[in-house]
């Protein structure tokens, strides 16, 4: 029989040092989970993902299409990459703009997961569950703001329109750009991707999936015992100030992690786990995560910057599109105190039956990302 994990009061008699050692080794083991659990459904469904484009001949089609494949692929960054590809293969920009809006609502589903490596404990659940999901309503509020916007007055296409005419776009620019978690993650992941090749792919993908979960709560289980003995005090105080304390410097907070890891679901998904142990509140990374999304917008702008031809211009203005998108949509659903409330009380009224229902945590998932936009998808065909 295993020994069950010491508490967080057990844990303070171990040295200091030990404590954020084994604590950035679990950070470390919960990128790794993260980075398999996208790259198994890549590898699972990316040619499934793929073909949703083609289906692509209006905007709300564009928008679920949007949704579901990056819901597929788990990477907003990849399929705004493959979107602004496709922009200069030729793609009009009006279905363009929604598939990007619709991506903004995929990339959610990360951290949604990792919520789950709670699901043990009813009051950890219910706080990462809450968490997880600001994201997903703040996202879902801006497409309805801004899709119908978008249009009736071509808001979106007409802004970046002007932004484009600034830059000269006389040849290809070549722009590198360092991923520090694939650098540090990498050669794990690509050792278990070695282990499961001679699967079918498929299975390979599902593989990497299931590991990569089983992974993620294990991590998480531990991380929260160590984060309880080592937040206190001072170092809380800390942490809090740093992630909401001030609504603009969460924000920047949120920007700045997110375009060094390049990846808006990493940054809300190190988080998530915080709120469920108690560390922070939903509340207090709610800028945080806000700041996440405008942070993710550069993987865009690096591939239209490195395209070249008669539709280069298209394609920094689908880019562009997307970060004036996420610009827009904080300073107008965070600066008005109205609208500002919506999504942490929405995600925290539904955390709450969440927590009750346990199984609503996977219905939600998989309704939300999956059932709903496919349904639609063939109910508009």
């Amino acid at each position: 029989m295993s020994q069950p994990l010491p508490d967080a009061s057990a844990l303070q008699a171990w040295p200091k040092s030990l404590r954020w050692s084994l604590l950035v080794v679990l950070i470390f083991a919960m990128l790794t989970a993260v980075s398999l659990i996208g790259g198994g459904f890549k590898a699972a469904t990316e040619e499934h993902a793929r073909t949703l484009f083609e289906f692509a001949s209006n905007p709300f089609m564009g928008l679920i299409i949007g949704m579901v494949a990056t819901s597929l692929i788990q990477s907003s960054s990849t399929v705004s990459s493959i979107i602004v590809a496709m922009v200069a293969g030729g793609l009009p920009i009006h279905i363009a703009i929604p598939m990007m809006m619709g991506a903004n609502i995929g990339t959610s589903i990360t951290n949604t997961i990792v919520s789950l490596g709670h699901i043990g404990d009813k009051q950890e659940f219910q706080r990462a569950f809450n968490a997880a999901t600001v994201h997903d309503f703040f996202n879902i509020f801006a497409v309805m703001i801004f899709l119908p916007l978008e249009i009736m007055f071509g808001l979106l296409e007409s802004l970046s329109a002007a932004l484009v005419s600034l830059f000269t776009l006389s040849s290809a620019t070549d722009v590198g750009f360092i991923n520090p978690v694939k650098l540090v993650t990498g050669p794990l992941v690509d050792g278990v991707k070695i282990m499961t090749s001679t699967l079918p792919q498929v299975y390979d993908g599902i593989a990497r999936v299931t590991i990569g979960l089983a992974l993620i709560i294990l991590s998480i289980t531990w991380m929260g015992k160590i984060m309880k003995s080592l937040m206190v005090g001072r170092a809380r105080q800390i942490l809090e100030k740093s992630l909401g304390g001030r609504s603009v410097s969460g924000i920047a907070s949120g920007t700045v992690v997110t375009v060094l890891v390049q990846s808006s679901s990493t940054t809300t998904s190190l988080i998530v786990p915080l709120v469920g142990n108690g560390i922070v509140t939903a509340r207090s990374i709610y800028p945080f995560t806000l700041g996440a999304n405008v942070g993710t917008c550069i993987t865009a702008i690096i591939a239209a910057l490195s395209i070249s031809g008669p539709n280069a211009g298209l394609a920094l203005q689908i880019a562009f599109v997307h970060f004036c998108y996420n610009i827009l949509a904080v300073a107008l659903i965070y600066g008005l105190a109205f609208l500002r409330e919506w999504p942490p009380n929405l995600s925290y009224q539904l955390s709450l039956k969440v927590a009750e229902q346990k199984a609503y945590g996977l219905a939600y998932i998989v309704g939300v990302f999956f059932l709903i936009p496919l349904s639609a998808i063939f109910i508009m065909r």
